[in-house]
């Protein structure tokens, strides 16, 4: 699936597929299932299931209004919460899995176990085994961002296994469940001086396995060589214009990856294969995560997170008070909406300490921490107030407000290059609130006050200097937004002078504010009617005008209109403008480069895009209803501090929602993105604009991390930079937020358009604990220009484990005689259970939760080596499922329900349908299923609870899902005493109709 699985019909109006689906996985022949709208079928139908499960448990329905993102999100989020929800954040994440799933083609299109390619069963198994390793020890520590971008390299890997493979070919039709099962073995792979296929000179035949491949059901892939046509004698190829090895005999190819006259099947059954693989590998991840933190993972959260960064030294006592009161009203008064933070952070820090960070969804832990700080020491007035940031930027989500409340300059200035950088990658915007000092020294530094205004520009913030007993006053920017579904409308920047500015208000928009910094200035409001208020008009007809320190603070009163507004600004000093509101219409995106090979395509840059060529975004628009509610105008690069038109660039529409921009003509400095478009609902025109500034270089940093790394050991990282300006020698430095140590070349030499090599180490300390997630930052600068550029990769410390059995989880008693067979008269009468739930020798026993059911579950201490699990519902409860996780994040099930089965009469006449394979109960993921069938009922992996469905005819034995029949540890799933009397009387039915 390299290239492409095109013909999965994917009806999903909310396939969020990135621009891959369209190029870095060209279909060939037509369709348009790829890696990406294979893995957005399988998320979106995985976290529709936990939606669901988690409405339900919250004693409310899940019913989306449609098949948008954003109603998906807001009917997850359920219908109790008042206020609007964006659902930017949600796509954001599937945006992250996808452009992971991507890279794996661009960065490892060599490496045979990333693409179960040349037979690499047991590699490319082991990559997926170590890879849900770091996913499940990465979402334990909260950080979701490592955990999905390992997520979609995972994903792709378990996808290929099914396109590339045989698998299908021998009649298998369900997933080989031994792939995300390290403890059950892969067998009867074919030998290496073992023939698998047989000549095919027009390159194009549907099947050409050999015959004695497919008696024996031995397991292979496809040999691919980019540089070189060598493979063993008589191996198969994968195929197509890119592998030299297909014009080897046996020449050809096995690969599913498109869909060619002849294949059809084989490759349909490969999709449908990977599709089913891919849910069960989330089952198994969202059963270790919990429901609540599965959707967490995938962006199915309330948007705005409160993160406060605060100087804790002597002179801080009123800014302390004040953010602890703010962090008060907005818990206090947020409590119940969409606004309701889904996250806090909260980092101190003074000289020469910084940290440690509080990151909490209670609110109670954060009212309780902040109440802890304490403002004490100080004396000289720097202090290490940018390691505060660094930590604040890497440990909080991407596109979060953070707040730094300070009244002394930065001791640690020289962060701020990857500052810079950190709030480019992440997209978060800063304000920095700068308090007058008071009888604090200072010593001779570079810094100054300066410093944190270009930083709040660069990220879209503010620079806000008030006096201390005028704080309180100017922190209603928190509260404004603090909220979900946070447009900008308009940003900018001036150096002085008179200007007038415009900017288009659209209908839907809500809570609009203006945001003005500086000092000594005019300016003028007016709306599309003509009418105007002015700075000296607090309370005028437009909206209200409030003023501290050099912050001037305008919130446009409710009945504005829309259209048109404009604003006249004059000052003799230098000044920002920043227009909000709240509203669904909003776009993400990434800047981007396209990428050879044999399956080209569009990666997402990790720096600065580079100077001198045309520069490519790809751009994601969402609609109060989705993409289809909304058609886009124009889109295009702006300036932020000087008058200039827009640099407007040529879409190519990708389909929903996503575009691809194309700007020829890129602005000089810093520029932001603009969108303008009309919403079809409303049929007003909107206006939107990023936070982020961005400028070019024409210097490159490139760098890739595909492996985590163990506590105590070093891990190698190549890098590579390149400038297309001046030569010579160029300085390199590299920073890591954790502080682990590191060894890297100073300095590089660079020849113009030559790519320089060079490797940097890092080594996590032997202590370091599983699931930390290390951000790092390579830095080069020329000495020629001074020209600079970046790179940010993140990289997770894992330990490795060795226990890879599921706890087992058995039902030893039922007590449901009480409950009545009229469930109109259950209210008054209760059932309840015990299971018997044990890790054996494993790592232990995590935790035990209810996945379904609204009764009572406690259990015995999870320090026993045998667990007594109790259950007590009310019999119109008649449904249980308990999970059991141990500590490593292996996940056991245990299902029961006390509903009566229904039998439906069989239709059709018996007929004996031949296997293709042995008969197998396959390891699950969820409860069994009992699935319609053209024979005898067959257990097979499920995702939902038991299901009585009809047969449509007679008995067969479903293909096995593997060269090997295999049980999973600690015996078959229980059906619980209904479903073996069932599945009795079935079998039993079927040969007396036979007879």
């Amino acid at each position: 699936m390299c290239s492409a699985l095109p013909a999965l019909a994917l009806a999903l109006a909310l396939s969020l597929a990135l621009l891959q689906s369209s190029v870095a996985f060209v279909p060939i022949g037509g369709g348009a299932a790829t890696h990406v709208s294979i893995t957005g079928t399988a998320l979106l139908q995985k976290l529709k299931e936990t939606c669901k499960a988690v409405a339900e448990a919250s004693g409310h329905e899940f019913n989306p209004t449609g098949p948008s993102a954003e109603e998906l999100v807001r009917a997850c989020l359920g219908p109790t919460a008042t206020g609007e929800v964006s659902a930017a954040k949600f796509r954001a994440a599937l945006q992250e899995v996808y452009v992971q799933n991507g890279l794996v083609d661009r960065d490892f299109v060599a490496s045979a176990p990333h693409h179960f390619n040349s037979e690499a069963f047991l590699e490319g198994r082991g990559l997926i085994t170590e890879g849900v390793v770091s996913i499940k020890a990465n979402i334990r520590k909260q950080n979701h961002q490592a955990s999905r971008e390992m997520l979609g390299r995972v994903l792709h890997t378990l996808q290929d296994f099914y396109s590339h493979s045989n698998w299908v070919e021998l009649g298998y039709t369900e997933p080989f469940a031994n792939l995300i099962q390290p403890d059950l073995p892969i067998e009867n792979i074919a030998a290496k001086e073992t023939a698998t296929c047989s000549d095919c000179a027009s390159g194009n035949c549907p099947n050409p396995i050999l015959a004695n491949i497919l008696q024996e059901k031995k397991l292979t892939s496809g040999y691919i060589g980019i540089f070189t046509s060598e493979k063993p004698k008589g191996k198969c190829s994968h195929g197509g214009a890119g592998d030299l090895t297909s014009a080897a005999i046996p020449r050809g190819g096995i690969s599913k990856d498109e869909r060619r006259p002849g294949n059809e099947g084989l490759h349909d059954a490969a999709v449908t294969a990977a599709t089913s693989a891919s849910l069960q590998l989330l089952e198994d991840i969202r059963g270790a995560a919990g429901d609540r933190d599965f959707l967490r993972l995938m962006g199915i959260d309330r948007s705005s997170v409160v993160c406060f960064v605060i100087d804790t030294t002597g002179s801080m006592a009123r800014e302390i008070a004040t953010a602890k009161e703010m962090v008060y009203l907005i818990i206090d008064s947020k409590k119940g909406t969409q606004d309701e933070p889904s996250e806090y952070i909260l980092v101190p820090f003074n000289d020469p300490h910084f940290g440690p960070m509080t990151r909490t969804t209670d609110p109670e832990v954060m009212k309780k921490e902040i109440s802890k700080l304490k403002a004490k020491g100080g004396g000289d007035a720097p202090e290490m107030c940018l390691s505060g940031l660094q930590m604040a930027l890497t440990g909080a989500p991407a596109s979060s407000h953070i707040y730094v409340f300070t009244d002394a300059i930065a001791k640690d200035i020289a962060l701020k290059d990857t500052i810079l950088a950190l709030m480019r990658s992440s997209k978060s915007t800063v304000s920095f609130f700068m308090t007058n000092a008071r009888g604090r020294k200072r010593r001779s530094v570079t810094a100054s006050f300066n410093d944190y205004t270009d930083l709040a520009l660069a990220s879209g913030g503010q620079a806000i200097q008030v006096t201390k007993g005028n704080l309180p006053e100017a922190t209603d920017i928190i509260l404004d937004t603090a909220t979900s579904a946070l447009v900008t409308v308009l940003q900018l920047s001036r150096s002085s002078g008179s200007e007038t500015f415009t900017f288009l208000l659209d209908e839907s928009l809500r809570n609009i504010t203006l945001y003005i910094t500086g000092s000594r200035l005019t300016f003028t409001i007016t709306n599309p009617a003509g009418v105007s208020q002015s700075n000296t008009q607090l309370g005028g007809g437009l909206g209200t005008i409030q003023s501290v320190g050099n912050l001037w603070r305008i919130r446009l009163d409710d009945d504005k209109q829309s259209g048109t507004w404009k604003i006249q600004m004059a000052s003799a000093q230098p000044y920002t403008l920043k227009v909000t509101g709240q509203n669904t219409i909003t776009f993400i995106y990434d800047f981007v480069v396209p990428f050879e090979g044999p399956h080209p395509g569009y990666a997402p840059i990790a720096g600065r895009p580079q100077a001198g060529r045309p520069t490519m975004l790809l751009l994601s628009v969402m609609g109060r209803k989705g993409p289809a509610s909304v058609t886009v105008g124009e889109v295009g690069l702006i300036p932020v501090s000087r008058a200039e038109n827009v640099s407007r660039g040529s879409t190519t529409d990708m389909g929903n929602g996503d575009i691809l921009v194309t700007v020829d003509a890129v602005p000089q400095g810093e520029f932001v993105v603009i969108l303008t478009g009309t919403d079809s609902v409303s049929g007003s025109q909107f206006q939107r604009q990023s936070t982020t500034q961005m400028s070019v270089s024409k210097v490159i940093v490139t760098a890739v991390v595909d492996s985590s790394v163990e506590p105590g050991q070093m891990l190698i990282i190549p890098f590579s930079v390149m400038t297309e300006g001046s030569g010579g020698p160029c300085s390199i430095n590299a920073r890591n937020n954790r502080e682990f140590p590191m060894t890297f070349p100073k300095s590089v030499p660079l020849t113009t358009g030559q790519y320089a090599n060079a490797t940097l180490t890092i080594t996590p300390p032997k202590d370091t604990p599983s699931g930390t997630d290390v951000t790092l930052t390579i830095e080069a600068k020329t000495s020629a220009s001074a020209d600079s550029n970046y790179a940010v990769l993140r990289l997770s410390v894992v330990t490795k484990i060795t226990d890879f059995v599921r706890p087992t989880c058995k039902i030893d008693r039922v007590a449901a005689d009480d409950c009545p067979t009229n469930v109109s008269q259950c209210a008054s009468f209760r059932w309840n259970l015990s299971a018997n739930v044990t890790d054996s020798d494993g790592t232990g026993i995590g935790r035990i939760t209810l996945r379904k059911g609204d009764g009572v579950l406690s259990h015995d201490a999870l320090t026993h080596l045998d667990i007594e699990a109790s259950y007590n519902a009310s019999c119109c409860s008649q449904i249980v499922e308990i999970v059991a996780i141990d500590k490593v994040g292996n996940v056991g099930t245990c299902y029961h329900s006390i509903a009566p089965p229904t039998i439906v009469p069989s239709v059709g006449p018996p007929t004996i349908v031949p296997s293709v394979g042995p008969p197998t109960i396959v390891p699950s993921v969820g409860p069994p299923t009992i699935v319609p069938s053209v024979g005898p009922p067959t257990i097979v992996p499920s995702v939902g609870p038991p299901t009585i469905v009809p047969s449509v005819g007679p008995p067969t034995i479903v293909p096995s899902v593997g060269p090997t029949p295999t049980v999973p540890a600690g015996g078959p799933p229980s059906l619980g005493l209904a479903r073996p009397l069932l599945l009795l009387c079935l079998l039993l039915a079927a040969l007396i109709a036979r007879s």
